[in-house]
């Protein structure tokens, strides 16, 4: 009868224990798969974080309310407590189990900075300044051309325009290495596949006319055309004559107007002065900036004015375009 009781005893205790464990891990597994997150959200892992103290984190910012079990969870899970430091994005929706692949895989977000074609260094040191979570630039323009071991004086026209991607406390220098070694690497490329007997002696001398080209095209289809304006005059020794360089020539004093007095300065950027082209490109030039430059279209265009509608009307002659002038600038 003895037996009969501490075997029925027994069997009542192994139920109970089963019964718990069957409890304990619904609720275990109920916690680790509930959605955590209201809103889509970035989170920062410091370095030096480990399993513990990244769930102390978590309690802190109210995504996590159990410590212990977030503790069991470490131990039945020990292939999830790789914590990488780094910034991360957690989803809406996501869960203790999904907040613990992201950080264990270690794919931080990637925040995004873009520069348009035509763009100035000017712009790009205060876009990348004020960009989230990014280091500033702590170096002149100078110091930057030395680090980059870079043969040139100004940064301007040597970066590509594009869309970059970076994450948190990046250096913004990376980003202009990025950019600085893409644009030499398209520059080298079209360069070697040139028309021939382009009246352009080096790489540099085409992007500084790829420049001019990009604040001067208002129409990507008019590229080739003003290139090949711009190409012409080179062929037969005349001024450029365009305002985008007088304007980078005046600098900070460009207001929004050119007057007669700008025009008869003497800057080494005023093409009504110089001969030839500036000394540097005046702008950051797109890829389609610097094909045209290399591959112009085969016209005999001299001048083009813009009709104020996007499009341009090229002239042969300048008493046709004095008539375009009088029609489309003057109203006449």
């Amino acid at each position: 009868m003895s037996c009969k009781r501490t075997g029925l005893a027994l069997l009542v205790l192994l139920s109970l224990l089963f019964t718990a464990l069957y409890y304990a891990q619904k609720k275990l597994d109920e916690y680790f798969s509930q959605p955590r997150i209201d809103k889509t959200m970035l989170f920062t892992v410091n370095s030096g974080s480990n399993y513990s103290k990244l769930g102390n984190h978590l309690k802190t910012q109210g995504l996590v309310s159990d410590l212990l079990l977030w503790k069991v969870i470490g131990k039945l899970h020990p292939q999830l407590t790789d914590i990488k430091s780094g910034t991360y994005q957690f989803n809406e929706g996501a869960t203790i189990e999904d907040i613990l692949a992201i950080v264990n895989r270690g794919v931080e977000y990637q925040f995004k900075v873009t520069f348009v074609e035509g763009s100035t260094f000017k712009e790009w040191v205060a876009i990348l300044n004020n960009a989230e979570m990014l280091n500033p630039i702590e170096k002149n323009e100078q110091q930057i051309l030395a680090m980059l071991g870079s043969p040139y004086s100004k940064l301007e026209g040597l970066l590509f325009p594009e869309t970059y991607h970076y994450t948190a406390s990046m250096s913004a220098y990376n980003i202009i290495e990025t950019a600085y070694q893409k644009q030499l690497s398209v520059l080298d490329k079209l360069w070697a596949e040139r028309d021939p007997n382009l009246p352009l002696k080096t790489p540099y001398e085409a992007l500084i006319l790829a420049s001019i080209i990009e604040k001067e095209s208002a129409l990507a289809a008019d590229r080739d055309k003003i290139a090949s304006v711009f190409i012409n005059r080179i062929n037969k020794r005349m001024r450029l004559q365009t305002d985008p360089t007088v304007i980078y020539g005046m600098g900070d004093r460009y207001n929004g107007r050119i007057r007669k007095k700008d025009l008869q300065e003497n800057t080494p950027y005023n093409t009504y002065r110089i001969d030839g082209l500036p000394p540097t490109p005046i702008a950051m030039s797109s890829e389609a900036a610097l094909y045209a430059a290399l591959h112009p279209a085969k016209t005999n265009y001299l001048y083009f004015v813009s009709k104020g509608d996007g499009n341009s009307y090229f002239s042969k002659n300048l008493v046709e375009h004095n008539r375009a002038v009088q029609k489309y600038i003057l109203g006449k």
